[in-house]
């Protein structure tokens, strides 16, 4: 019979915490409801982030405003007269010079922005955002904000009714964040707090959870306090050393799906009849980490890699063989076998 309602209070929670996550994605989807949906517009309006683009490959990012004067190298163009365009008309500067009118995609908003710090590259942005599993409603924290650009993705991405919790220990950083997210237009989907992680989250039962911080396995307990079972999680960090350090910890704080990833990205010259790569090529910038928090009290290493496994198997074998050969060596040295006198 204690077995029997052990099951059923088993049961009973596992269906609570079930309806409690079916009401917060429904909460979500109304929220998401309840704002104007992201649509890619036709023409370009006033108060619009537009990109022009010159011929020499420049690529300007601008806030279309009523009466006002764009300056460049190539002339000077009226505001006026690109409002009211189809976006990829080709427009020109008072001295001649054509440029293009263009929507601003994700990576000319991350990587035109004012730095405090090194960002995150889009190649390695992209890469975060599909780990993270994010959409439209998700709820993410990022700590380590530094100059926004990963948070300016973030918060792309769970528009509309999303929201992005932002993190940053240096006020300094903060301030060109929160300009930057403003300059783009989506400060109204991200809370910025200048606060240390080391006391914890405000946040519980997030869908997602992003470190950019020199040491993230320091702080595995606010993780998983502050994710949502199963959640997603990923940790960036740019040496090998931190990232051993890193799956160690994941390893011993009940995390499972681990993964480790570089992204390299080689662009090619687009001429057709000499179609070769570029001269130069990002290398190099940052370890990616992925884990999910699990609940497994009896055996939680089950759910490491088959590779991991098979290490570790083969680590015990290696220490087996080695007592062996210890303990052959002190049996031989405490036999005492005189040699006969010779004649």
């Amino acid at each position: 019979m204690l077995e029997d309602r052990d099951v059923t209070v088993s049961r009973l929670a596992t269906n609570e915490h079930a309806e409690s996550g079916v009401a917060r994605r429904q909460d979500y989807l109304q929220a998401a409801s309840s704002e104007p949906a992201r649509s890619a517009p036709s023409l370009s309006t006033a108060d619009d982030l537009v990109l022009l683009l010159t011929g020499g490959g420049k690529r300007h990012l601008l806030r279309l405003q009523p009466g006002r004067l764009f300056h460049s190298n190539l002339g000077k163009i009226q505001h006026d007269d690109l409002i009211d365009l189809p976006y990829g008309t080709t427009v020109y500067s008072h001295l001649g010079h054509a440029m293009l009118l263009l929507e601003p995609s994700l990576d000319d908003r991350m990587t035109r922005i004012k730095r405090n710090t090194q960002i995150i590259f889009p190649k390695d942005a992209a890469m975060i955002l599909r780990r993270l599993n994010l959409r439209a409603g998700s709820r993410v924290i990022e700590a380590g904000a530094g100059s926004g650009a990963l948070t300016i993705a973030l918060a792309w991405t769970v528009a509309p009714g999303g929201r992005v919790y932002s993190y940053e220990v240096r006020e300094d950083n903060l301030q060109v964040a929160r300009s930057n997210l403003e300059k783009m237009g989506l400060l109204q989907h991200v809370e910025l707090r200048a606060a240390s992680i080391l006391e914890g989250f405000n946040q519980t039962d997030v869908d997602a959870l992003v470190l950019d911080l020199r040491t993230p396995w320091v702080f595995l307990d606010q993780v998983r306090a502050a994710l949502r079972p199963g959640g997603f999680f990923v940790a960036l960090v740019p040496t090998t050393n931190q990232v051993s350090e890193l799956l160690h910890a994941l390893e011993g704080s009940g995390f499972a799906d681990i993964t480790v990833e570089e992204v390299l990205v080689r662009a090619y010259k687009p001429v057709p009849d000499r179609l070769r790569p570029d001269d130069s090529m990002v290398g190099h910038t940052v370890f990616l980490t992925s884990a999910r928090p699990i609940i497994d009290p009896e055996d939680p290493g089950r759910w490491l890699s088959e590779e991991r496994k098979r290490y570790q198997a083969r680590k015990i074998l290696e220490e087996r063989i080695e007592e062996e050969a210890k303990n052959r060596a002190s049996q031989s040295s405490g036999t005492h076998n005189p040699r006969p006198k010779l004649p």
